[in-house]
């Protein structure tokens, strides 16, 4: 037996995340298994279209917050050009407001960055089989809501678009309109908007009731 016959045939994995450590960790992890390697890396959606296009990944483990982009809205455009493509989401923000999203979006996976390096192999192994990975939390989460518990319907939350829901989530980890622009690389202009729209849908008088609901809920649900 030749040893290009005895090969191991490697899945192919494509990192989209906007810090190049991030992505050099990610690769120095992915690459040290035996069945997996990085195909490609990618720090903005444009960019990550384009490195899907080329390397025809099986999967592709994305960060929400994106260079001048949201990540809900790249995994929408992945699975409309390739459904093949499956998708894990790889972030730091709180997976009780955005895990559901992603998986409404056509994600198969959510986990947070906080997690052992282990545990996020294993999650790339289970959405390549076909399966969904969601944390233990965040699945007895889920199996309540449907079970009756509490329906998605009646979240406020629910009514928040992607970009509202982050700034909203910022808001409750006690940052400032500023350091939310900052962090998400908008105008603080931008970051005013989403604070009206958001008081409004959520029923808040002000600024200051804004963040009390904000940071009861991160508390709450953290």
């Amino acid at each position: 037996m030749t040893p290009s016959s005895t090969r191991v045939s490697k899945h192919k994995i494509l990192v989209v995340d906007d810090h190049p450590l991030v992505r050099e960790g990610l690769r120095h992890l992915v690459d040290k298994e035996l069945d997996l390697e990085v195909c490609g890396e990618a720090e903005d959606q444009g960019d990550a279209l384009r490195q899907a296009e080329v390397t025809q990944p099986d999967v592709a483990v994305i960060d929400i917050s994106l260079k001048s982009s949201h990540g809900i809205d790249l995994i929408k455009e992945i699975k409309r050009r390739n459904k093949r493509v499956r998708v894990l989401v790889s972030s730091m923000h709180d997976e009780s407001l955005f895990a559901e999203r992603c998986l409404r979006a056509g994600a198969e996976g959510y986990i947070n960055k906080e997690e052992s390096p282990a545990i996020l192999i294993s999650a790339i192994r289970r959405v390549l089989r076909g399966e969904i990975y969601l944390s233990p939390r965040m699945t007895n989460r889920i199996l309540n809501r449907v079970g009756g518990v509490r329906t998605v319907e009646h979240d406020p939350i629910e009514t928040l678009t992607d970009r509202e829901v982050e700034v909203f989530e910022m808001f409750g980890h006690g940052l400032s309109a500023k350091q939310i622009a900052r962090r998400l690389d908008l105008s603080p202009k931008t970051i005013e908007s989403h604070r009206v729209n958001i008081k409004k849908k959520l029923n808040l008088a002000n600024s200051s009731e804004l963040v009390r609901y904000a940071t009861q809920w991160v508390m709450e649900n953290g």
